[in-house]
């Protein structure tokens, strides 16, 4: 179980991150998005960097949440961010600009969404994707 808020202040750091990277064009900074994005995939988002900040850096300073959601699903948004990150830099450092801008502005978008009304689109998916598994099991 995690502290909701922590996801929502790393989806702000995100779209931070995300912005500078596309009015760069960098694909360096979205390499290193796509690095913390798969620390927060496979370590998990409570040791991912911007986890680790919201954890010592902010939330002593809040008071408790009101509720704790399960990793599971910003885990896996996580990792849906890693691949629209990565294959973005790779888009960008092969030529193709428009592949590169495209997966950062989808990433950004998905971010801000989460950043600014609490909307994550990659929890979203997780629980779609887990309901039609589950679903399938059962027939």
């Amino acid at each position: 179980m995690v502290d909701p808020r922590g996801p929502r202040f790393a989806a702000a750091v995100t779209v931070v991150v995300l912005a500078a990277a596309i009015i760069t064009g960098s694909p360096w900074v979205l390499l290193a998005q796509a690095a913390v994005f798969a620390v927060g995939s496979l370590a998990g988002i409570r040791h991912a960097p911007y986890g680790l900040v919201f954890r010592y850096l902010i939330r002593p300073r809040l008071g408790p949440p009101a509720e704790m959601e399960a990793e599971a699903p910003p885990r896996f948004a996580q990792t849906v961010g890693l691949m629209f990150t990565l294959v973005g830099a790779v888009g960008l450092l092969a030529g193709v600009p428009a592949l590169g801008y495209t997966l950062a502005a989808f990433a950004f978008v998905a971010a801000f969404l989460n950043a600014v009304f609490g909307l994550c689109l990659g929890c979203r998916m997780y629980l779609v994707l887990r309901s039609i598994t589950a679903k399938g099991v059962r027939a």
